[in-house]
């Protein structure tokens, strides 16, 4: 008999929760602070039938269809391409920005200078990332690139991190590259699906299991405690400990807090049954604002709504006491942080039977797709440690 003790009921939790579950046999228990499970993807359904995502849109875009297979385990999904606008001086551009955004930017005469040398200079390439046009020799080239950077990414990455730009990582700037044609889809991936019932149901049916024990409003860091180099939940040694949390508070911050950003989101119901021109508005220039979503876009049948809910996201620091920003969503990296990090991961390694997984826990950015992928792999990790 093992004791395995899961924190955290999102996708890393609840993936690897029921990989040992299934595929082991053996029983878990999966700690949730919260009065739910499915962490930041959780979603409902409002009085007016409308299918809420609580914690922001969340899409499965992928190039690994084994992870659609993986999840159609647990739900029926259906095809869907995000498709965003981004709100620049004034008028609706396409997000990803790509040769109809140069027009739209430009005007269409001085666009064929910028599209034909983008054409020329980036022969086979399906995205570029914005910094790569900034830096180029080429002076149309650098000078669109420079145009976007300042108009849109330099001013949505402040307020969606709040902090010098130069500090932060640059994966986070590589997220959504310019996309080198007229491809509309936000993400340039094959793969692009949602669940048809939410993402709480496909939650509800993967840890479905007899094996599968699952304690909600439950803060596990009240009984987890460290003790003769052992790790110890409620007093009694445990064989296997999986973390999703902020790795910080798992060591109760021994080496510092490690910054997180957490959201203010703001609802605004209409009778109309559309608002937006898109599902996701990104609004760079905007007052304190990141990107609003309207929930009844991307549902897969919406013929029982009534008019429709805008959900607009206002970034702010994570603080777990706080009344508004106590959730963790996003870990910000820079280099004085990932030093940080790396004194939380030795800490962690030392006791050999901590697996840390998921965008908290490993202080990574991760994708969707990337999160779940990863939580595979960790199993095979487990797996391996469980023989």
């Amino acid at each position: 008999m093992s004791k395995i003790i899961i924190v955290g009921a999102g996708f890393s939790g609840s993936i690897i929760a029921r990989k040992i579950a299934e595929e082991l046999d053996i029983k878990v228990t999966v700690i949730e602070r919260r009065k739910h499970i499915g962490g930041n993807a959780y979603d409902e359904y409002d009085e007016n039938g409308i299918l809420i995502q609580k914690y922001g849109p969340h899409f499965l875009n992928t190039n690994k269809y084994f992870i659609i297979k993986f999840l159609m385990q647990y739900s029926e999904l259906f095809q869907h391409n995000t498709k965003l606008l981004s709100f620049l001086d004034g008028q609706y551009i396409r997000l990803p920005f790509n040769f109809q955004s140069v027009q739209e930017l430009l005007g269409a005469e001085k666009s064929e200078i910028v599209i034909n040398k983008l054409r020329k200079n980036f022969p086979g390439r399906d995205r570029v990332p914005v910094l790569e046009m900034v830096d180029h020799t080429d002076t149309d080239i650098s000078a669109f690139g420079t145009l976007l950077f300042e108009k849109a990414f330099k001013t949505y990455t402040s307020k969606m991190w709040g902090t010098d730009i130069n500090k932060i990582d640059k994966y986070v700037l590589e997220r959504v590259p310019f996309a080198m044609n007229y491809d509309e889809r936000y993400l340039n991936k094959d793969f692009q699906y949602l669940p048809k019932n939410g993402f709480t149901k496909l939650f509800e049916n993967m840890l479905d299991h007899p094996n599968i024990t699952i304690a909600l409003e439950t803060d596990a860091l009240k009984h987890i405690e460290f003790k003769d180099n052992n790790v110890l939940y409620d007093s009694e040694k445990v064989d296997l400990l999986v973390f999703s949390g902020p790795i910080d508070e798992l060591f109760n911050y021994k080496y510092g807090s490690l910054p997180y950003r957490s959201l203010d989101i703001r609802y605004e119901y209409s009778e109309a049954d559309s608002v937006l021109p898109a599902e996701i508005i990104s609004f760079p220039q905007a007052e304190g604002k990141t990107r609003s979503t309207e929930y009844r876009k991307i549902m897969f049948d919406d013929s029982n709504c009534k008019g429709s809910v805008v959900a607009t996201e206002y970034p702010l620091w994570y603080d777990k006491n706080a009344e508004i920003g106590n959730i963790p969503y996003y870990p910000v990296v820079t280099e004085e942080s990932g030093k940080m990090y790396e004194k939380y991961l030795a800490e962690a390694k030392k006791y050999g039977n901590i697996f840390l997984c998921g965008r908290l826990a490993e202080f990574k950015y991760y994708n969707m797709d990337i999160c779940i992928e990863h939580a595979l792999e960790k199993f095979e990790e487990i797996k391996e440690k469980l023989k």
